[in-house]
């Protein structure tokens, strides 16, 4: 059956800042669903609070709304606009929490809208767990033993009925908010407490807990014609006890067997038919016991697109937001083109001829204290995928992509060798559990042992036992006498060429000189949904090692854009945003486009962003060969935050043109030496500063400068390991913690300026001619970082004479610079005297923000201010709206309980939302300004 043609106008509604529980994979969903619509010449309206994203970009939909997600937004909307449904199943829980809110209170009957692609009934019944439970005994799908308790005396008696441990799940909550396993009394009865209140209806679930069976999903799509497919198995690296966020993730499962995978399969349909009548996507969480008996308990079910389907579509190639929102509309699975061959059906299920293995990545260093063990509580930031053609080359891969200062599993020198911080480890699992499994094979800890602390499924522990095996043998070896045969099957179980390096005691440029005599080369497969038995019509490729080579190299004259990797603190969404446009702008100049990412929850991961997507790590060894492979004309890197921007020199050194803004100048302004320097020429002031190298020299250079002092390590990002430190004793230990941590990379020393107000300029330039994109001032004063900031776009009480020397000033490091593209340049403002704290000639984190203040596609200008295509003063720029945009931080504190929750100079907010005013008299303003001062008071 064809579309419902009554349908004309939709809204969809966002997922608001990025929180750990629900971060940017509802960005890529929203954005993927409202392009999916518009295709079908539907006006697509959006809400959402994040102006980070791409979501809330006019090239996704026709209307955008960056308003609170209240009903009092939706009201508002309804009265701009005739729309005739609502799809709120893109944007996690927070969207469909706001569409049952609007629900309750009548807004969608009163107006005539329908809710599309859910069934608001199935959401109710999936998130009330109780309601849920009957239903599956109804259905005869079995579940751990588990009750509802709605009330302190109710928990207490259902533990005393059940026994320990147990596993309580707050209900209507995101992200496993209020969730925890429990061993013993004292622990129970906090947790119990605590999920009590986390839960908006006071209520919590609490199960027997089935500790150490293994846990699977499924993604399935279903049409109104109750056809349903399986996009995906997915099998958790980690047994249960460990949020599926937080768990490694290996897709199609490893250790089901066919009996069990069909049974599974039989019991997520009856499932998902049970709980509602709807057309969309569906995620269905399963426990199967870790015998040969493999018993399947169901967890939970979620009838919308989750946080795995975003997984689960760069897995497969298979377009699940997109399929969903057309199924929605009153499309059948049957009549819709499968995205990646065009020649089958949307009806045809993905078959796998690879692997692909996600790792969570977390930021426990921006919270010391917290308790980094994992649980059914989500406390990971981002993740990275790594796809190969075995699980062992996908485990590597996905390794080099973290970004934690590891070239892969193992062969690095960085393994401990202490048997109780091992054994500890893998009973408590922790960000570096994986690790530290290889070091436990390695050190020689019984296998038994290993598995009895972790319960991980034997074969994935033979799996990293056979690469330890491997590195052995080539341990024993030269680079002289290194077989062909060895070489070849270390890199096609995803070693690096510096792991390599590493176990033969040499150079990695001399690895890869070996390999290239030998003529071990990477290839280029496709992600074809298919295994190859239909040909893909989308360039959507991963490396391995293996003869033929199916990406197609043409003679277009290319770009090479890389991507941010892995979100985290400091890095996120916005450096994406930013990739994105400069793809579409680099398309729009007539280049081919070449997008390089590992990230599977981003736009601009999508297959159809780029003209051609490179699913690979942001790390050097990948990237050159795939541009030794496609000779572009050059790579923009300043668009992809710190990840891309570590990768200048390496580009620079090999003869690889960075367009836009040169190495020397990227650099230049990260040395701080030369960069001060820069500044006294051209009589710019800033604070006194100094370089060292060791806590000696700070403890002599602190008698110059004063205190207090601002201490921070060169090249990085988010504020990370920066502090205000006000004696020497905190500035000994500081030094000594960031040379244990970062022990090449120098170290900062500024004066700080106490009290100091603290603005942020933005601007493009193309050499000559600068343009200023935004002036934002911040609430708080220097020293807290600016991430972490109120702030306020235009300044609300920066005075002329202040403005004057700010435009002066970011005019004046521009041009000095030789910045070619976007520059961010920080102030602090004491005595109506205008100091330079810092530049960056690249994107920043501030310009999405002021491009949906202003309406203003301002990286696309820059992206062909960089390729050359333009000049500044080719641009028509608007005229500045009125009123004021105000960035709005947004934390994530309640992950971590009992952490030090004041804000420094070190990044801590996981995202942003912006709210606009008319005047600085609206009670918004004049409410958080109070806060703040009170806040910073105490």
């Amino acid at each position: 059956m064809p579309k419902n043609e009554k349908i004309k106008s939709i809204l969809i509604i966002g997922s608001g800042p990025i929180v750990i529980g629900q971060a940017c994979e509802f960005d890529y969903s929203g954005s993927q669903a409202a392009r999916s619509l518009r295709e079908e010449g539907i006006e697509v309206t959006l809400i959402n609070s994040n102006p980070a994203t791409i979501m809330t970009d006019k090239v996704v939909a026709d209307n955008i709304y960056l308003k609170p997600l209240e009903p009092e937004s939706i009201r508002e909307i309804i009265e701009k606009h005739d729309i005739d449904a609502v799809l709120p199943t893109m944007g996690g829980q927070t969207a469909l929490n706001l569409a049952i809110k609007c629900d309750e209170l009548g807004i969608w009957e009163e107006n005539n809208i329908d809710i599309i692609g859910v069934d608001i009934d199935a959401i109710e019944v999936t998130e009330n767990r109780e309601a849920f439970r009957n239903l599956m005994h109804e259905i005869d799908v079995p579940m751990a033993p588990q009750k509802t308790a709605k009330s302190f005396l109710e928990g207490k008696s259902v533990a005393q009925e059940f026994g320990l441990p147990l596993c309580i799940r707050s209900s209507y909550t995101l992200g496993g908010a209020g969730a925890g396993v429990v061993y013993d009394e004292k622990e129970f009865d906090n947790l119990l407490d605590a999920g009590l209140h986390a839960s908006p209806i006071h209520e919590v679930m609490i199960d027997k807990a089935l500790m150490g069976w293994k846990e699977y999903e499924l993604e399935l799509l279903r049409d109104k014609n109750d056809n349903v497919v399986i996009i995906c198995s997915i099998e958790n690296f980690d047994p249960m006890g460990v949020h599926t966020g937080d768990s490694i993730t290996v897709a199609p499962a490893m250790t089901l067997s066919d009996s069990t995978f069909q049974e599974m399969r039989n019991m997520a349909i009856k499932m998902m038919r049970s709980v509602g009548n709807f057309a969309g996507g569906c995620n269905v969480q399963f426990a199967v016991s870790p015998d040969e008996e493999e018993k399947i308990i169901a967890i939970e079910i979620n009838p919308r697109v989750s946080r795995s389907s975003a997984l689960a579509s760069k897995a497969t190639g298979y377009p699940i937001a997109k399929i969903a929102a057309k199924l929605a509309i009153g499309y059948t699975l049957d009549e819709l083109d499968n995205q990646i061959t065009k020649t089958t059906s949307a009806l045809f299920e993905p078959t796998l001829d690879y692997v692909i293995v996600k790792i969570p990545r977390w930021n426990f260093n921006k919270f010391p204290g917290a308790d980094r063990k994992l649980g059914l509580q989500m406390k990971s930031v981002g993740e990275v995928m790594g796809i190969g053609r075995s699980f062992q080359e996908a485990l590597q891969k996905a390794c080099q992509s973290l970004e934690i200062g590891r070239n892969g599993l193992g062969a690095d020198g960085k393994e401990i060798t202490d048997q109780n911080e091992i054994l500890e480890s893998l009973e408590f699992p922790s960000w570096n559990r994986l690790f530290h499994i290889y070091d436990a094979i390695k050190l020689g800890i019984p296998f038994n042992r290993i598995h009895e602390k972790t319960k991980i499924d034997v074969w994935f522990l033979r799996q990293i036992e056979d690469l330890i095996k491997l590195e052995r043998k080539i341990e024993s070896k030269t680079l002289d006498n290194l077989p062909k045969e060895m070489l070849f099957e270390a890199k096609q179980k995803g070693y690096a060429d510096r792991q390599v390096a590493h176990l033969l005691r040499c150079l990695e440029s001399e690895v890869y000189a070996k390999r290239e005599e030998l003529g071990i080369q990477r290839v280029y497969k496709l992600v074809d949904t298919c295994a190859g038995e239909f040909p893909a019509q989308t360039p959507y490729y991963y490396s391995s090692f293996e003869l033929e080579n199916e990406s197609e190299v043409t003679d277009k004259k290319k770009i090479v854009v890389l991507g941010s990797g892995p979100n985290r603190i400091g890095q996120g969404i916005e450096f994406d945003y930013s990739c994105v446009h400069g793809v579409l702008a680099a398309k729009e100049a007539g280049y081919e486009t070449i997008m390089i990412n590992c990230n599977p929850e981003t736009v601009s991961t999508d297959f159809d962003t780029a003209d051609k997507l490179y699913f690979e790590p942001v790390f050097w060894e990948h990237i050159y060969d795939i541009i030794r492979h496609e000779k572009p004309e050059g790579v923009i890197v300043q668009l992809g935050g710190q990840t891309a921007l570590k990768l200048a020199e390496k580009l620079e050194r090999y003869g690889i043109k960075v367009i836009g803004t040169s190495y020397d100048a990227l650099d230049l302004a990260e040395d701080r030496g030369r960069f001060s320097q820069l500044l006294k020429d051209n009589d710019v002031p800033y604070p006194e500063f100094g370089v060292v190298e060791s806590a000696e020299q700070a403890l002599e250079l602190s008698d110059d400068l004063g205190f207090p002092l601002l201490v921070r390590p060169s090249y990085v990002l988010g504020g990370q390991k920066m502090k205000i430190v006000i004696n020497k004793e905190e500035l000994e230990h500081h030094v000594v913690d960031i040379l244990h941590d970062m022990p090449e990379n120098q170290i900062l020393l500024d004066h700080f300026l106490g009290g100091a107000i603290e603005a942020e300029a933005d601007a493009i330039c193309d050499g000559e001619n600068v343009y200023i994109i935004g002036v934002m001032q911040h609430i708080e004063p220097a020293g807290i970082h600016s991430g972490d900031s109120y702030g306020v776009l235009p300044p609300y009480n920066l005075g002329d004479l202040v403005m004057q020397q700010i435009e002066d000033i970011t005019k004046k490091i521009a041009v000095a610079l030789e910045t070619v593209g976007l520059i961010n340049i920080q102030f602090a403002i004491k005595d109506d005297k205008v100091y330079v704290i810092e530049a960056n000639p690249r994107a920043s984190r501030t310009v999405p923000f002021i491009a949906k203040a202003y309406d203003e596609p301002y990286v696309n200008y820059a992206t062909k201010v960089m390729l050359g295509e333009n000049k500044v003063t080719d641009f028509d720029f608007k005229p500045r709206k009125e009123g004021y945009a105000i960035k709005i931080p947004v934390f994530s504190f309640n992950k971590f309980p009992n952490v030090n929750k004041e804000l420094g100079p070190e990044m801590k907010s996981t995202g942003e939302a912006i709210r606009f005013i008319k005047d600085l008299k609206d009670p918004f303003f004049t409410k958080i300004f109070a806060e703040r001062n009170l806040y910073l008071s105490r």
